[in-house]
């Protein structure tokens, strides 16, 4: 199946959210969310990441990930929810008031499978007193999502991968190959030179797709992630977003959705002139209408 038909059918069954003036999304993808080691790039973004959701979580937003949320091709699951329960207890809250939306990505793709969802992510054991607890009962994960209009028009969101056929359908030899070989090697510094966030020339590739499925759907809004590089185009130019990622050496990155307005954001820490430090918003891209990419 080529990268067109992979991206249509994802697009044709896609799950439908409503986008209005009172919509409020935020958007973050590629947390790779990992066991503490090393190896987590996701670890020294941990306290950014939280500190950011908290605040999206009191303002009454939606959160919606775009894939790679988990790294489940280096680690089990129970060491990744151990070194991030805090954030998991968080990702609850926002289920709890239905406010969370999943899409699964390559590294996360065993959630395309409900029961390995149910497995994971259902319950916890709570070390502290060694019961089972509930944690995101019946959560679901989905391949793609539209922001859709009254009008039909919609933000057609997916993690990007799709693109990128070798991670696509050889997700599970990639899997394989992240944890023999660029495992032990990321343990001691070296980044794996396959991933499309790590080479230059693939995730070009995975952009030039993206934008010829675009260009052939009448121009069809698009938000990914996948490739770790913000886009924000102008509105004279392709309407292919992408939030970028939460594994940025001193920041995470995002787009938040609030009153018909899309923003390119990123949360990282400063120093204060007295010394102390804070985790700032700082906006990326100013505010544009999606009107003038939708319509």
């Amino acid at each position: 199946m080529s990268s067109n038909n992979r991206i249509t059918n994802a697009f044709l069954n896609a799950k439908k959210l409503e986008l209005s003036k009172e919509s409020k999304y935020i958007l973050f993808s590629d947390c790779h969310r990992g066991d503490n080691s090393f190896a987590d790039d996701f670890s020294h973004n941990r306290k950014i990441f939280h500190h950011a959701l908290s605040q999206y979580l009191q303002k009454d937003f939606t959160y919606i990930e775009l894939g790679d949320g988990d790294e489940l091709w280096e680690n089990k699951f129970v060491n990744i929810f151990n070194a991030n329960k805090d954030v998991f207890l968080l990702l609850k809250k926002f289920h709890e008031k239905n406010r969370l939306h999943l899409i699964w990505g390559n590294h996360d793709m065993d959630y395309k499978n409900p029961k390995k969802v149910k497995k994971n992510l259902n319950y916890y054991y709570d070390v502290t007193d060694g019961k089972e607890k509930e944690l995101m009962i019946n959560i679901s994960f989905s391949e793609a999502i539209k922001l859709e209009q009254k009008n039909g028009r919609s933000i057609f969101l997916l993690h990007g991968h799709q693109a990128d056929w070798f991670n696509y359908t050889f997700w599970k030899l990639s899997r394989f190959l992240v944890q023999i070989l660029w495992r032990p090697l990321q343990l001691v510094g070296i980044k794996d030179p396959t991933s499309p966030a790590q080479n230059f020339k693939g995730h070009i590739k995975v952009e030039s797709r993206l934008e010829e499925w675009i260009k052939k759907n009448n121009n069809q809004m698009i938000i990914t992630g996948h490739t770790h590089r913000p886009r924000f185009p102008a509105p004279n130019e392709l309407p292919h977003f992408n939030d970028g990622s939460c594994v940025h050496p001193r920041c995470i990155t995002g787009l938040e959705i609030e009153n018909n307005q899309i923003t390119l954001i990123k949360w990282h820490v400063i120093t204060n002139e007295n010394g102390t430090m804070q985790i700032k918003r700082t906006v990326l891209e100013t505010s544009k209408n999606i009107s003038e990419y939708i319509d």
